[in-house]
């Protein structure tokens, strides 16, 4: 999982110099920094990234305070002490001196033009909630494997982002080049702030990198950030599917989807790690979830409805920015995994967490029997496609990279899988279930003359079918809700994926009826003719179904079935008891009944929030007659997936 916020003048020094080189806590005022981490315990910061040759700097430094004041504090050299006392000695007046430290335009220029300049960006990496209990609670062997995927998953993501994202840009955008060096500043913590267990890495971008200039002399400019905004979500699922890979290989685990949050896409969690553990890990998840339910009753009675997709996210930011702790003063690694394992021990027991470890093996090994290691391209590029054209209505390779990713998680369940193989399905996903765009919004084809876009400057779209929107019901006293773009999608993919496997088991068999009898020097040829008139990609795809102990000579009957059984075994768990279950969609009287019921829990419990909140018990009539009134509003049965929203 991946974050990213910016690194500006007015919070480098506040809250990235003084606070996150420093465990995300208060540091003394006077004290050093490398002081004050080794009285706290804490690791010192490292620098990583391609571009540090260039500022004199090695991978795997150690990131001074003075470096990360220069750097990311005043935008310049992070030897500019000793450059400027050169200079100075040199007959230099003291503002060019300063001025020639200065990495690209000064950032004095940039405030002089009222703009605040962007010094960097803060990458945050964290793995899943349950790989973090398995560090908090594992012993040294456990915690260095996830530690040394932590690290291996960044290193990848980085390189990803120099190879294929990173650009500078200038004169406003018409001269741009890329800039496969990246300088990055990377700071480990190990807690949240109400001091459990949270292993994350805070990334520090530098927003300077060089450029060739005249006589081939290096310029240094700034970064292309939006760019890297865009591919956030591309660099986080490569990281995620990186290190989840590696544990689960290294100590022979799997992963199971957990779904978080009604209507999001589910976490894949390691399987074995219990809910109430990963509960109990995760401090911060009640107090933002009753948060939220009272923004969501202030959003109802200023506006009459419930908030649609995306006002749920603008909410549920503001319930965690709300209740978001103040800093404390970190402590050293070793009290810390003391104190998690005393407080798990006690209200789990000690059993509980001494077999954790063999428990997540034991149905590791269940679940790597059931799954092959192995993808099928051509259903995978295909549930790519639908996926994203329904999520969204024109989309980029990122977009489609992402959701390959994504795919590559949920389908091995943690398998190692061969490198490129999210490229391979991305690409055929682009190249043979998605259309480009007209590159003017009035044209319907591309302007004559003009210079082709790049492949991942590119927008695409796609003929898949989308389901209608429906109705979900409430769960544990929430209100009832419209349908997200996920599950939506979810349903498009599922959809398209069944009817490719109804065509290719109806083939094959078309095949086999058709070639019994015939002379065997033609029955392997035309067979292979028939299929391929369906579906050529199985045959001819670079990773397609097939491991080791199965017979490589495979009928097209045969290999239908496989994927079939594959794919189900893989996926099945998505549709158990979930939002894309019919089961659970507004339309039958069982259903109605449990709104009903989980109305009357939901009022309940939200008048005992309000009630803390607001004391004065005058306030409570007229909210409740409004809530009571838009509550039964809700009440009538929803449309199913077929029928479409009603007005």
């Amino acid at each position: 999982m991946l974050s990213v916020a910016k690194i500006q003048r007015r919070n480098a020094w506040r809250y990235y110099i003084r606070g996150v080189a420093f465990g995300d806590g208060r540091r003394p005022h006077g004290q050093t920094l490398r002081g004050a981490q080794e009285l706290a315990g804490l690791p010192p910061g490292r620098w990583l990234g391609r571009g540090l040759g260039a500022l004199g700097l090695t991978d795997g430094e150690e990131v001074s305070e003075r470096q990360l004041e220069l750097l990311f504090g005043e935008g310049r050299h992070p030897d500019a002490d000793r450059i400027e006392r050169t200079l100075l000695e040199d007959g230099a007046d003291a503002a060019t001196a300063r001025r020639l430290t200065a990495l690209g335009q000064p950032v004095e220029e940039i405030e002089a033009r009222g703009q605040a300049p962007v010094l960097g960006m803060d990458f945050t990496f964290r793995p899943q909630a349950s790989l973090v209990v398995l560090w908090a609670l594992g012993d040294a062997v456990v915690r260095r494997v996830i530690e040394r995927a932590h690290e291996r998953a960044i290193a990848a993501a980085v390189r990803w982002l120099e190879d294929e994202v990173a650009e500078t840009r200038w004169a406003s955008g018409r001269g741009r080049v890329k800039t496969p060096a990246l300088v990055v500043g990377a700071f480990r913590h190990f807690d949240n702030r109400d001091g459990f267990p949270l292993l994350h890495e805070h990334c520090l971008l530098l927003n300077r990198v060089q450029r060739p200039g005249f006589d081939d002399d290096p310029v240094w400019g700034a970064l292309d950030t939006y760019r890297l905004h865009q591919h956030v979500v591309a660099a986080g699922t490569l990281y995620t599917l990186t290190m989840t890979t590696l544990v689960c290989e290294t100590l022979g685990l799997a992963t199971v989807p957990r779904e978080v949050t009604p209507g999001l896409r589910p976490v894949m969690e390691i399987a074995g790690v219990p809910e109430d553990l990963i509960r109990w890990a995760a401090t911060r998840r009640q107090r933002i979830e009753d948060a939220l339910e009272v923004l969501t009753d202030r959003y109802v009675r200023d506006h009459g409805h419930l908030p649609a997709e995306r006002g749920r996210h603008a909410l549920g930011w503001r319930a965690a920015q709300e209740t978001r702790p103040a800093k404390k003063t970190p402590k050293p690694l070793a009290q810390l995994l003391a104190w998690w394992r005393t407080s798990a021990i006690l209200r789990f027991g000690r059993q509980i967490i001494d077999s954790l470890l063999d428990r997540c093996r034991k149905v590791g090994a269940a679940i790597r029997a059931r799954v092959d290691p192995a993808v099928d391209v051509t259903l995978a590029a295909v549930d790519v496609a639908a996926v994203v054209s329904t999520a969204r209505k024109t989309y980029a390779r990122r977009h489609v990279l992402a959701e390959a990713r994504r795919h590559l998680l949920e389908t091995l369940r943690g398998r190692e899988f061969p490198r490129g193989l999210d490229d391979d399905i991305a690409d055929r996903a682009l190249l043979r279930y998605s259309r480009r765009t007209a590159t003017q919004p009035h044209r319907k084809a591309p302007i004559p003359g003009r210079e082709a876009p790049l492949p991942d400057r590119t927008n695409y779209t796609a003929d898949f079918p989308v389901p209608h929107r429906w109705w979900i019901a409430p769960a544990e006293g929430t209100p009832p809700r419209e349908s997200s773009r996920y599950e939506r999608a979810r349903v498009a993919g599922l959809a398209v994926q069944n009817a490719i496997r109804d065509a290719r088991v109806r083939a094959a068999g078309a095949v086999g009826k058709e070639t019994a009898g015939a002379r065997p020097g033609l029955e392997a040829e035309t067979a292979a003719d028939a299929h391929c008139d369906l579906e050529d990609d199985t045959q001819s795809a670079p990773h397609a179904v097939d491991h080791p102990s199965r017979d490589s000579a495979l009928t097209p009957a045969q290999r239908a079935a496989a994927v079939q059984a594959h794919q189900q075994a893989a996926m099945s768990e998505h549709l158990e008891g979930r939002t894309t279950d019919p089961a659970t969609w507004l339309r039958t009287p069982k259903n109605l009944d449990r709104l009903a019921a989980f109305t009357r829990a939901a009022s309940t419990r939200r008048r005992a929030v309000e009630e803390r909140e607001t004391p004065d018990a005058a306030l409570a009539g007229p909210v409740d007659q409004r809530r009571q009134d838009h509550e039964q509003q809700h009440r009538q049965p929803g449309p199913g997936p077929s029928q479409g929203r009603q007005p």
